[in-house]
């Protein structure tokens, strides 16, 4: 039996200040496994919201009767001691017939040195021998939300029965806004089921490149003209000029205002963006309106409607794991841009917040890993 252990985790004490906070964990229960962490990944786009003080939860209350943010009622304030959903682990002690001792597993449990899992109410994804435990940072969390935006547009072209990840992209002409690592995943995902073009647009040289290197079609948003080149270069003929569905992976309303342009008439944004302000550039008067354009909100929380019995968590956890063995190479090259040390992970933080640097994906390696 093991005995109780320190756990060290990620902690926000104020904007722009983070360490380590530590509390003690007992022994697993009957029905729980202990976990070592061996990597964690930073999921900069909502993180750094905590960092900045701009995360919604800090200023209101999410109403889950109502599906409303109630003003003035925070849900969380400061010290954030807890935040992460992209973790590797390996099971070191298990009361649970649903992981043995050794199994390597994908969870969402944040960035900490370990966690005491319970199988039957939080998810865990095996992770395969033939695959690198890094790749599993994306397993559990980040690469089915990728996932279930290809099956929003599914959905959105088939409706209800939709039986296949690919069927929204496949031989349709496919722009990705925004190429971060949701943007890329999505990306690769389209591009593995058969789009005919996959587009990323994105103002940063090493985003750029990266969708390059990984077979995607880079636009060059500093030029000013990303929307003028779909509506140019790829559509059904004059009236029909346009990209066929744009998946908007970038929390800036002007970011959703070019992909409005860029689609065809009639078309859908899937959006997969997580705002935090206003939306001045939005211009619902324009395209939108005189385009007839659908934008579908698509987040992990939900499948598409009429899909919860085809579609759940460990089926977008498996066609992840699918893509990993397609791409994990060129992913560990192009998108896992940084691995870091657990214990530089306060310092990295607060210099990625503060602009002092960029990465594409950060993953914290915790002693031991390999």
């Amino acid at each position: 039996m093991a005995k109780s252990r320190t756990i060290r985790s990620l902690s926000v004490e104020h904007p722009g200040q983070l360490s380590f906070f530590e509390y003690e964990e007992g022994p697993p229960l009957d029905g729980q496994i202990r976990v070592e962490t061996l990597y964690t990944g930073l999921s900069a786009g909502t993180e750094l919201t905590f960092v900045k003080g701009t995360n919604p939860y800090l200023s209101a209350r999410w109403d889950a009767d109502l599906g409303v943010f109630r003003e003035g009622e925070p849900s969380a304030g400061y010290p954030i001691n807890f935040l992460g959903y992209m973790e590797v682990g390996r099971v070191s002690e298990s009361r649970s017939p649903a992981a043995a001792a050794g199994d390597l597993i994908a969870m969402a449990y944040g960035h900490k040195t370990g966690h005491t899992a319970d199988p039957r109410v939080e998810f865990i994804q095996p992770l395969p021998a033939d695959l690198d435990p890094i790749l599993g940072i994306y397993a559990a969390q980040m690469g089915p939300i990728c996932a279930n935006g290809l099956l929003h547009a599914a959905h959105d072209l088939h409706g209800a029965g939709v039986d296949d990840l690919g069927a929204g992209v496949r031989d349709r002409f496919v722009l990705v806004t925004g190429g971060g690592v949701v943007g890329l995943l999505t990306g690769l995902f389209a591009l593995q089921h058969g789009a005919a073009v996959v587009a990323v647009a994105d103002a940063t040289p090493e985003r750029l490149a990266a969708a390059r290197a990984l077979g995607l079609e880079p636009l060059d948003e500093r030029d000013g003209d990303a929307w003028q080149v779909c509506k140019a270069r790829w559509g059904r003929g004059p009236g029909d000029r346009g990209v066929d569905v744009v998946f908007q992976c970038r929390g800036q309303a002007a970011s959703l205002q070019l992909a409005l342009r860029a689609l065809r008439p009639q078309g859908t944004v899937i959006d997969l963006a997580f705002y935090q302000g206003g939306a001045p550039e939005l211009r619902l008067g324009e395209e939108f309106h005189h385009n007839g354009l659908s934008i579908r909100s698509a987040q992990i929380g939900r499948v598409p409607r009429g899909l919860g019995h085809l579609w759940d968590r460990p089926r977008l956890a498996r066609a992840t794991i699918a893509l990993l063995r397609a791409y994990g190479r060129q992913i560990q090259e192009h998108i896992i841009t940084d691995v870091v040390p657990f214990t530089d992970a306060p310092a990295f933080v607060a210099a990625l917040a503060a602009r002092q640097r960029h990465a594409i994906q950060a993953v914290f390696q915790v002693s031991g890993a390999k």
